[in-house]
């Protein structure tokens, strides 16, 4: 399993409560792209439309960027590969107030593209500053007990 993209913001700025691995249709020069690690994961998020998925948000960057093809669009709504069982849930549950699905990593499986996506509810910001001073409070041990030797 060969990662490509990871979006390292959503463990900060999310409560991960569950997680789902997902297929993605893509183009050729986008796979291309992402396997050369020329695109983003920040900011892009999962919305259901007439019973399909769809990632909305997702950057990518050229593959050649002398070499563009015409119909190429950064920003282009990708369509998640999942079962109807599947979406039906996940409709159920971004009906729940305050939940959302966001894409945590992109990699590859078995020569396909996969996308980890996650199913969040957002952090207050006091979350966030406990999650701070937990980090530098390691930090701070780590180099006490590097220093003692």
């Amino acid at each position: 399993m060969g990662m490509l993209l990871e979006n390292k913001k959503v463990r900060f700025d999310y409560e991960i409560l569950e997680t789902i691995e997902a297929g993605l249709e893509l183009r050729g020069w986008e796979v291309k792209a992402f396997k050369n690690k020329k695109g983003s994961l920040l900011g892009s998020r999962m919305i259901i439309r007439g019973g399909e998925a769809f990632i909305i948000g997702l950057t990518i960057q050229p593959y050649q960027p002398n070499n563009v093809p015409n119909e190429f669009d950064e920003q282009r709504t990708i369509r998640v590969l999942l079962k109807k069982k599947e979406i039906a849930y996940l409709e159920e549950k971004l009906k729940q107030r305050g939940l959302t699905i966001v894409p945590i990593k992109l990699y590859t499986k078995v020569k396909k593209v996969k996308v980890e996506l996650g199913l969040v509810k957002g952090k207050k910001k006091f979350d966030k500053r406990e999650v701070i001073k937990k980090r530098e409070a390691e930090r701070s041990m780590g180099r006490e007990i590097k220093g003692s030797f």
